[in-house]
């Protein structure tokens, strides 16, 4: 897939073109008062401002809400199974990460039920719980004050397959009118603006599984130019027929239907990883705003980020026909880009969330790289998700969320289902139980089907 961006409405402005403060944007303004506007000297001194993440909302298979997700995920327990929604028996691939027990009409506006995609609603709940932990009402909001930037892979994909299914075998007339727009990818994004009445700055990333870590890294550079606060992060799913099969085509999921052995990065027998959806929203907020409304630094500050895209097969078959060695993976580029964007050197890092992608070539591009960049063995790694499953565009949110919440309690999440890495991945893979450690600063790994790389470091 290749990327796409949608970009919303323009910084806000202030009345009579004063000298004003980002901060100075959270204070409560008469509706008739005319757009806030930022001078020119205030948007170049925005361009170096820090953004720090000041809420957090999750929605998992291993919990619905920061805390319970959070503890099931220090216990390690695992919640991948079969899904309820619909028969996987005649499949390859059998069992995925669910969120159990999620009623939409208990959690979402009942008008909004007929127009959203679970995977729409999913994020409605997990941005309810963002800003609400943020201590952010957007009614006090200005306009133009908040932005919205998501990542999705594939849109509303049930509500699609319902919709078409309601075409092929009852006729146009069945098809609902939201299926307009509750399929597309922006979706989620669109109606997290809108219901929370957010004008600022919005749009979607579609890089696949890298697409929450890319999300915040566009929502860091939303709050650079000037928008106090972004929405951003991913929740994704598509547990349903028409999903699964495009997960299917890509040759990576698993066909273990033992859910203990299913999804195993780093093992010697690993193959392949389980599907699932879920993930987590922040609030991405500057720093000065957020010091000044008495949020502190919040759970943490986005350091570095970087992306980097891999070479194609076409490049590669050119090389190896040119006998010159193949274009390197970018995965090793993107971590050590990010580094030198939070300005830091390998060894301050504590912690590496990895992508763990569960096919061994990919679990060994992945080891090298770490290995390569902080030394064998030398930083602990580790991946919590093998609990949940991939959550597509989500995962990798959920990854940060995770990550912010390992440095705020100073313990590092075991890697379930994995006894120990197999002795070609040269990590410090934390298996078995939690790790208690002294925690600053993390760096997060993730990678899209199609050559998407990308890495976040995470300090507090």
């Amino acid at each position: 897939m290749s990327a796409a961006t949608t970009t919303g409405t323009a910084t806000p402005t202030a009345p009579g073109g004063l000298a004003t403060t980002v901060a100075d944007l959270f204070d409560t303004v008469p509706e008739d008062t005319a757009p806030l506007v930022l001078p020119a000297d205030l948007v170049g001194e925005l361009e170096v401002a820090s953004a720090v993440i000041t809420g957090i909302g999750v929605i998992a298979p291993t919990g619905i809400g920061v805390e319970e997700y959070w503890d099931a995920t220090v216990a390690g327990r695992c919640a991948v199974g079969r899904p309820t929604r619909f028969d996987t028996s005649g499949y390859p691939a059998t069992l995925a990460g669910e969120v159990p027990g999620f009623v939409a009409r208990d959690r979402v506006p009942s008008r909004l039920l007929s127009q959203t995609d679970r995977s729409t609603q999913l994020g409605l709940v997990a941005a309810q719980e963002a800003l609400a932990d943020a201590g952010i009402d957007p009614n006090r909001l200005p306009d133009y004050a908040a932005g919205v930037m998501t990542a999705a892979t594939a849109g509303g994909l049930e509500f699609g397959q319902r919709e078409l299914g309601h075409l092929w075998h009852k006729g146009k007339q069945f098809v609902s009118a939201y299926q307009s727009f509750a399929w597309f990818f922006a979706a989620t994004a669109g109606q997290v603006s809108i219901r929370h009445g957010l004008r600022g700055p919005s749009g979607v990333l579609v890089t696949e599984q890298a697409g929450g870590i890319d999300a915040l890294g566009q929502a860091r550079r939303v709050v650079r130019k000037g928008t106090p606060v972004v929405v951003s992060g991913s929740v994704d799913g598509g547990l349903c027929p028409w999903g699964w099969m495009g997960q299917l085509s890509t040759g990576r999921l698993s066909t273990a239907t033992d859910p203990a052995a299913a999804y195993r990065p780093f093992c010697a027998d690993a193959d392949g990883y389980v599907p699932g959806e879920g993930g987590a929203i922040l609030v991405v907020e500057d720093a000065r705003t957020a010091e000044r409304r008495g949020a502190g630094r919040g759970y943490g500050r986005i350091a570095g980020y970087a992306a980097t895209f891999d070479a194609s097969r076409k490049a590669e078959a050119r090389a190896e026909a040119e006998q010159r060695p193949a274009p390197a993976a970018g995965l090793r580029r993107a971590a050590e880009l990010a580094l030198a964007d939070a300005g830091i050197a390998p060894g301050e890092v504590d912690v590496v969330f990895a992508d763990a992608a569960g096919v061994p070539e990919l679990d060994l591009v992945e080891a090298e790289a770490i290995a390569g960049i902080f030394g064998p063995h030398a930083v602990p790694v580790t991946a919590p998700k093998t609990a949940v499953g991939r959550l597509l565009g989500g995962g990798a949110s959920l990854d940060v969320a995770t990550a912010l919440l390992a440095l705020r309690d100073g313990v590092i999440p075991p890697t379930v289902n994995v006894a120990a890495p197999a002795e070609r991945y040269a990590i410090d893979l934390v298996v078995g139980t939690a790790r208690p450690a002294p925690l600053r600063t993390a760096l997060v790994l993730a990678r899209g089907y199609g050559g998407f790389n990308s890495a976040l470091v995470l300090r507090v």
